[in-house]
Formats: C-alpha cells, sequence, structure tokens
C-alpha cells in the first residue's frame, strides 16, 4: 500500500479474541475499495465532521475530542490497508503489540519520508530530518527508546526539518491501555510556509488509527487544522497535509512490516 501539529495516532486492536471484520468497520462499498489495493482521501475546506471515521468507539472518541478542543477550518481524511501475512483471522499477540510500538517509536526512521506533491506534480521529501531528541529546549540527540512489555505511557520530543513548514520542535505522547495504542504528535512551535505565517502553534492536528480488522489492519488518518485567514492558504493546506497524510500511511505500512517480518 502503498496531519496542528498535534497528532494523534491511534494504534488499536478490537480485542486479543475478537476483532471486528473490515465491513463492520468502513462498511461494504469502502472495504471493497481497500480491498484492491486502493486507498481513498477526502478533503474538506470548512468546518465539517469525519466522514471517513470507522466505527469504533475509541477512535470516535479521541477524534471527536480533537475536533472539540481545535474547532478546524481544514480537515483531510485516508483510509488504507496492511494485509496480514496470514489470511487466518486472528487478532495480533502482544508481542507483535509491543514490536509495532517499538517501531513506531523510530521517529528518525521519518528522515527522508518522501510524498507525492499536488502542486508540483513530482516527490516531494516530506522530512529533510527527523531526530529524537532529550528535550524541547537543550535539543540533544538520544536514543530512540525500546520496551520489552507494554508500557502505560511514553513521551517524545523530536527535532524535525520539514521543507513545507520548516524546522520545528514536536512532542509525541503515547498512551497504552487495554486494546489501543494512542499517539500523539503536537508542535511546539508554529508552522510557516517560507516568511508567511500558515498555522499556529498547536493549531493542526492530526489522528491516525489502526485496527484490527481479522485478516488485515485497517488504517485512518486525518489533519484538523485551524489556519491563518489568508486568501488561499486552507487550500494549500489541504492538498499538502492530503498528500502528507498517505506518505505517513506509508511510513507505518513500512514500520509494520519490520515489527511482524
Amino acid at each position: 500500500m502503498k496531519i496542528s501539529i498535534y497528532i494523534v495516532l491511534v494504534v488499536v486492536w478490537a480485542s486479543p479474541v475478537f476483532s471486528d471484520a473490515l465491513e463492520e468497520l468502513v462498511g461494504v462499498e469502502q472495504a471493497e475499495v481497500l480491498r484492491r489495493g486502493n486507498s481513498i482521501t477526502r478533503v474538506a475546506q470548512k468546518a465539517s465532521m469525519p466522514e471517513l471515521l470507522p466505527k469504533d468507539p475509541t477512535v470516535g472518541t479521541w477524534t471527536n475530542e480533537v475536533i472539540r478542543v481545535l474547532d478546524p477550518s481544514i480537515l483531510t481524511e485516508s483510509l488504507g490497508l496492511y494485509k496480514k501475512e496470514s489470511t487466518a483471522k486472528v487478532s495480533w499477540t502482544e508481542e507483535e503489540r509491543i514490536a509495532l510500538l517499538n517501531e513506531t517509536l523510530d521517529l528518525d526512521s521519518l528522515a527522508g519520508l518522501e510524498y507525492y506533491s499536488e502542486s508540483r506534480k513530482t516527490m516531494r521529501t516530506f522530512y529533510e530530518k527527523s531526530q529524537v531528541i532529550d528535550g524541547p529546549l537543550s535539543k540533544n540527540a538520544r536514543e530512540v527508546p525500546q520496551y520489552e512489555t507494554l508500557p502505560t505511557t511514553i513521551t517524545l520530543y523530536a527535532r524535525q526539518k520539514d521543507l513545507t513548514f520548516g524546522d520545528n520542535i514536536y512532542q509525541y505522547d503515547y498512551y497504552v491501555y487495554g486494546n489501543a495504542i494512542i499517539f500523539i504528535q503536537q508542535n511546539l512551535t508554529g508552522l510557516a510556509m517560507g516568511i508567511i505565517p500558515a498555522v499556529g502553534k498547536n493549531n493542526l492536528r492530526s489522528v491516525a488509527a489502526v485496527l484490527d480488522a481479522e485478516d488485515c489492519l485497517l488504517v485512518y488518518a486525518a489533519s484538523f487544522a485551524k489556519t491563518i485567514s489568508i486568501p488561499g492558504m486552507k487550500e494549500r493546506i489541504g492538498k499538502s497535509f492530503s498528500s502528507r497524510a498517505n506518505a505517513m500511511l506509508g511510513w507505518f505500512i513500512k514500520q509494520a512490516d519490520k515489527a511482524f517480518k
């Protein structure tokens, strides 16, 4: 398979015993599109509610909380599929979930990630640099932590140079409980396109959810932004985030491949 900045990545397993079928989560029509190897993307250029949101209460609760706090002016959504090696309708084991968590903690691996730029009609680098650091003030590089058991909470900081929005500091919060892993990315600096302010501190948020759907994993990514009121800015940001969301889906697939190899 083949964004504020406050990204919420929700990795959800429906249950260690029971998991929802893909059709139950997104409906028959969207399930058919995804099973054919296609992703589904939607962009709304005004305040709007999600339309691609999977029918999962945990994902719905976190997504609605993001909307309540942010009151966004832009919404982008994407759905993608990660096919399990086996078609057996079994849930991932705890060991596999730990492996996936460790791979998503590897923020250094975001360096060099590319996405297709609609405006330039070519591939473009998302993060030129991405490095886990020891704090937002000291900004010293640190090793990416790895876990042997599922922790309850984790907080990481990262310095990431985005060729669109520049060099910024982000906070990543991971919450692990029951059958879910919640990943929240928050920008600690405002975003700008060159000298033009684009999105203020904490005014862009993204939600990505990975749900166990029996023979596959369903990946949902949504970006919510409150943009600066400059003519044309919402459109530019909306197009950028929809493409970049697909790039993040691709990154997750690569990390999942590493976890489940």
